[in-house]
């Protein structure tokens, strides 16, 4: 005869509930909702879906929203304004380091991850409403006009045909809008690529710098011999 059959399932259940409570790690889920809103997400699916469904389905709907994170970050890449640092020559997003500084004329915007066919599109879209954006800022705050936008290309570790193809017709874009694309610090293999596909060429020797910094510093001086220039 099994040892619990008399036992009531309710003091059964009371048991497994009182067993299972001391498993779960609250401080650890704390953790995810602070560091991230996604991850936190597929912890409560998973948790939900194991007690109310079952175990291997309450993993399958976790590793789901995994995935979906995945791809989430794949095709919507993080991208920001840098500003200037005063006293420096180290550029950092804007919306992060209170005292960075935007620089009169230019937009700088870093691109913080590889460019190709599944974000190339999205990319080009959020640059120009970055454009957008600024060009509203400047108007309501009465500032100097864009004449330049700078692509910080640190953080971009690979590209392929189609993400160079949309950088092309972000410069031909900005171009009809007189305004200057410049791409900074492109690493090797980035560089490669370009190089490869003739868009250094096409860019000319003011448009990619090995920093930021020295493409801000190198337009300006242009600026300032050619006053009345359309660069």
């Amino acid at each position: 005869m099994p040892l619990f059959y008399y036992t009531p399932i309710v003091i059964l259940a009371a048991i497994i509930i009182t067993a299972v409570i001391g498993l779960i790690d609250y401080q650890a889920a704390f953790r995810l909702w602070k560091v991230d809103k996604l991850d936190f997400l597929a912890c409560l699916c998973s948790f939900f879906g194991v007690l109310f469904i079952s175990v291997p389905l309450g993993l399958a709907i976790a590793v789901g929203v995994s995935v979906f994170k995945i791809l989430l970050h794949v095709t919507r890449p993080n991208t920001s304004v840098l500003g200037n640092i005063p006293g420096t020559q180290v550029y950092q997003n804007l919306s992060r380091y209170r005292t960075a500084v935007r620089i009169p004329s230019f937009l700088i915007l870093a691109v913080e991850a590889p460019i190709y066919f599944a974000n190339s599109t999205y990319l080009k879209e959020r640059i120009l409403r970055w454009i957008r954006e600024e060009e509203e800022w400047i108007v309501s705050n009465k500032e100097t006009a864009i004449k330049c936008v700078i692509i910080d290309m640190t953080a971009v570790s690979s590209i392929d045909s189609s993400g160079i193809d949309t950088i092309c017709e972000l410069r031909k874009t900005l171009n009809k809008r007189s305004l200057k694309l410049v791409l900074a610090n492109p690493v090797g293999n980035v560089m490669e690529k370009l190089h490869q596909s003739s868009t250094l060429e096409a860019f000319g020797l003011n448009g990619i710098y090995l920093t930021v910094s020295e493409a801000v510093a190198d337009i300006s001086s242009l600026w300032k011999s050619e006053p009345e220039s359309n660069i």
